[in-house]
């Protein structure tokens, strides 16, 4: 079922979470093993991250390096066909991004995920590649986000990247996009972040995962903000709990966001990464409280492959 109608039809606060897929050379039951636990809070869908490829530079003899491009975590398609089939209650939510991706491979992972009957995407431009500040497309692949929403819709109106294809069949995705409560790294500003999402939404897009903040006001003023731009589809809070002392300064860096002083006096005061995990577990927990207090329709998780703390908010929220 397409999350936005599925969301129309309950009238509590539901649960949700994101998977990575394993390393390669992994076996799938680590991605079960993480589900499992989880399935006692009754979540209506689960996402699966997509992931680019990534440079690796080898020794060689003579102090030589040898530059080899890997995909560390493939298997995103198969592993939401392998959940379709074992979770048969639950919709799947794979990721595509931009990054290290044509436009052709894009439309034939598109034309996997419709011939599952996956529904629902969230689409995403991705991180520019780890030796570079700087995000380079393909040479045939989007420069950003709003170019990939615009593809799924065209698919979605039977328009293939082959114009002279006859009788083509239209795919049937509901598309979902992220948000920023502070802002993407990359935006001047949040006026101008708020454009380019009020873009992707008259794209095709129709709902909207946020980036994770620790502060549920920013949040709060970040819907108040797109509902004034006359952005109306549903946005989901995403909340990650902080689990190891070098989020302290990681989290701030990587992802442009803002940790309240309170959470920080806590964190410095942590003498391990086992009270700052147990701090983390306690101050999603109250986030998740006061998001739930305030009617948000899903509140979704970024387990980063271990649920055992995401079972501990769940527990204690749900």
């Amino acid at each position: 079922m397409k999350i936005p109608d599925k969301l129309k039809q309950i009238n509590k606060t539901l649960f949700s979470f994101e998977l990575l897929p394993p390393l390669k050379g992994s076996s799938i039951k680590e991605i079960y093993d993480t589900i499992d636990p989880l399935m006692e809070f009754n979540p209506p869908y689960m996402n699966i991250t997509y992931h680019r490829e990534e440079v690796v530079y080898k020794k060689r003899e003579a102090g030589l390096l040898e530059r080899k491009t890997i995909r560390k975590r493939p298997g995103t398609v198969a592993i939401a066909a392998a959940i379709k089939y074992k979770y048969r209650d639950i919709d799947v939510v794979p990721h595509l991004i931009c990054g290290g991706f044509s436009k052709e491979e894009t439309e034939n992972a598109l034309i996997d995920l419709n011939f599952l009957g996956i529904e629902n995407i969230l689409l995403l431009r991705g991180d520019p590649e780890h030796s570079s500040n700087q995000f380079i497309p393909e040479k045939d692949g989007h420069n950003n986000a709003l170019g990939l929403v615009k593809q799924v819709t065209n698919l979605n109106n039977g328009i293939y990247l082959d114009k002279e294809l006859e009788n083509s069949t239209p795919s049937n995705f509901t598309i979902g996009v992220a948000g920023y409560p502070e802002k993407h790294i990359e935006s001047p500003n949040e006026l101008s972040d708020l454009h380019f999402l009020k873009q992707k939404i008259e794209a095709g897009a129709g709902f909207i995962v946020t980036q994770m903040f620790f502060d549920n006001q920013k949040y709060y003023n970040f819907v108040n903000a797109c509902r004034k731009e006359g952005i109306t589809v549903p946005i989901i809070p995403g909340i990650k709990p902080i689990s190891i002392q070098n989020h302290l300064s990681s989290l701030p860096k990587t992802f442009n966001i803002d940790l309240p002083e309170p959470l920080v006096k806590a964190l410095i005061k942590c003498k391990n990464n086992q009270q700052v995990r147990q701090l983390g577990i306690e101050w999603a927990i109250a986030q998740s409280k006061d998001l739930i207090k305030n009617k948000v329709p899903v509140i979704h998780y970024y387990t980063m492959g271990k649920p055992d703390n995401i079972y501990k908010i769940a527990k204690n929220t749900f």
